[in-house]
């Protein structure tokens, strides 16, 4: 269980991502972060330091040698990736996160770190088609959907990012149809109210919020995000229904986070950041439905 560890970690930031607004987290660089230690020295008991980073440097070594003979070796493709990460060196993930990808179609958390990863390394067109190769056979990947959707805002293209999440709405019932559940379209709704949001197109982010709410009145996200707009606008009075009857739909581990957003002053504007005026701390409450967190995503098998 202790090797799966590190990339059950790395699913549930990807699964958590689309708390964070139209804007996702580097998950590279928050997996680097959250490795970064383990290349660390560290006082042995006798005061010296134990050469962490040369023991990571030459299990790598090791699994390099395992691929060269069995180049499709998924359990040696994560360990080349785990050390790398524990390395820091972006650049390296990339070769075992292709490969990843490739044999693990239908575990997307794969494809999403490879795009956020040439992201990092300033390749946009390169982690724009590792997204679309996600939407292609999964249009309603939330992870992808607001990745991609960051990456066109980023570009100055945030027509293209609308017309990316409305394309979606639209041919959900088909690809519903095709495979159930496949497309959730009050989550994609939510999304696209945030990019509404994003641009400051207030009107348009609350119509979107409100057609969420019709699509699943059980939903708490889509009251939440109309309450952040309306806060953001400095419509208190018309939120604080909004915020009370969010926490009233929202699962327990949810409810205290959602009543601190209600009194919390507004993000200061930060240049020229893409991120909603609906985006709540990190940490605070996904973008899939509320059913669907209440439990870890389960880590790739090998």
């Amino acid at each position: 269980m202790r090797k799966n560890r590190w990339l059950l970690n790395l699913v549930l930031i990807v699964a958590t991502v689309g708390l964070l607004g139209v804007t996702m987290l580097p998950l590279i660089t928050s997996a680097i972060g959250s490795n970064s230690q383990a290349a660390k020295p560290s006082p042995s008991p006798s005061g010296t330091a134990t050469p962490q980073k040369a023991d990571i440097e030459a299990r790598a070594r090791g699994y390099e040698e395992v691929l060269k003979r069995e180049p499709e070796n998924t359990t040696a493709l994560r360990g080349l990736l785990e050390a790398r990460l524990q390395l820091n060196d972006v650049k390296g993930v990339i070769d075992p996160l292709e490969k990843l990808a490739k044999l693990n179609p239908n575990q997307t958390e794969y494809g999403v770190l490879l795009a956020q990863a040439k992201q990092q390394l300033n390749d946009p067109e390169g982690a724009a088609e590792a997204y679309r190769s996600i939407l292609q056979s999964k249009p309603g990947d939330l992870n992808a959907l607001a990745g991609l959707s960051d990456l066109l805002i980023k570009q100055k293209r945030p027509e293209a990012a609308i017309g990316l999440l409305q394309d979606t709405i639209k041919q959900a019932p088909t690809a519903n149809k095709t495979q159930a559940n496949s497309v959730d379209t009050t989550a994609v709704q939510v999304l696209l109210g945030k990019v509404f949001a994003s641009q400051k197109r207030y009107d348009e982010a609350l119509a979107t919020f409100d057609e969420a709410t019709k699509t699943n009145a059980n939903d708490f996200q889509p009251v939440l995000y109309k309450a952040l707009v309306l806060k953001e606008q400095g419509k208190n009075d018309e939120a604080k229904p909004l915020f009370d009857k969010a926490a009233s739909l929202a699962p327990a581990q949810f409810k205290d986070q959602i009543t601190r957003l209600s009194t919390a002053q507004p993000p200061a504007p930060q240049g020229d950041s893409t991120t909603s005026p609906t985006t709540p701390p990190a940490g605070v409450t996904p973008v899939s439905p509320a059913p669907a967190q209440s439990s870890p995503a389960p880590a790739p098998k090998n």
